[in-house]
């Protein structure tokens, strides 16, 4: 069987604007509402 690779849908981060081709991002839900942090604001994001 050929190997199909997914591409998975761009991220923006909900802080800083950068992309998932650029950070790695997660994601989360806030509010009923699900948002996308980098690594880099993720601190930021826990620490408040």
């Amino acid at each position: 069987m050929a190997d199909i690779k997914k591409e998975a849908p761009e991220m923006e981060c909900d802080h800083c604007g950068t992309t998932s081709e650029l950070a790695p991002m997660l994601t989360y839900a806030h509010q009923g509402e699900e948002k996308h942090v980098c690594t880099r604001c993720l601190p930021m994001l826990i620490h408040g």
